[in-house]
């Protein structure tokens, strides 16, 4: 019978510690892969909050009023400013999520896979959703 190795296994949580893994550099492409997933998690659990926002902004003119009060004058307790900072999250998450949706869909259409075209593609997409989130954060907090 042969001897097991005595090589260590490497198995997560085991061998490896946040701290070490925090510590890898990644490359862009990897970034933009990974802020999509997160964008659509941050998109699904703010559901409520979007299902409010169209809900008040759409019921009738009292309940639009009242849904523009809370991003100047707050609610709950709450800044308006808050709220103001909840719908950028938003919309960052929504614009990375489909520019990086893109992205994919081109890469798979086209067969792109190259560590160059790869790099392109993601520097184009955190230019084109970061781009507009700025462009659309300045008309929310009213700079235009």
């Amino acid at each position: 019978m042969a001897e097991l190795s005595k090589r260590p296994v490497a198995r997560p949580g085991a061998n490896m510690r946040l701290i070490e893994a925090l510590q890898y550099r990644l490359p862009l492409a990897a970034l933009v892969s990974i802020l999509h997933r997160a964008s659509g998690m941050l998109m699904f659990f703010l559901l409520p909050f979007i299902v409010w926002m169209f809900d008040t902004s759409v019921s009738s003119e009292i309940s639009y009023d009242a849904f523009t009060s809370v991003f100047v004058a707050g609610a709950l307790g709450l800044p308006g400013v808050l709220f103001k900072l909840v719908a950028l999250a938003l919309i960052w998450a929504y614009l990375h999520h489909a520019v990086a949706g893109l992205r994919h869909l081109w890469m798979d259409a086209t067969h792109s896979v190259t560590k160059q075209q790869g790099h392109s593609s993601a520097v184009a997409t955190f230019v084109i959703s970061i781009g507009l989130t700025v462009v659309l954060g300045a008309k929310l907090f009213g700079l235009f």
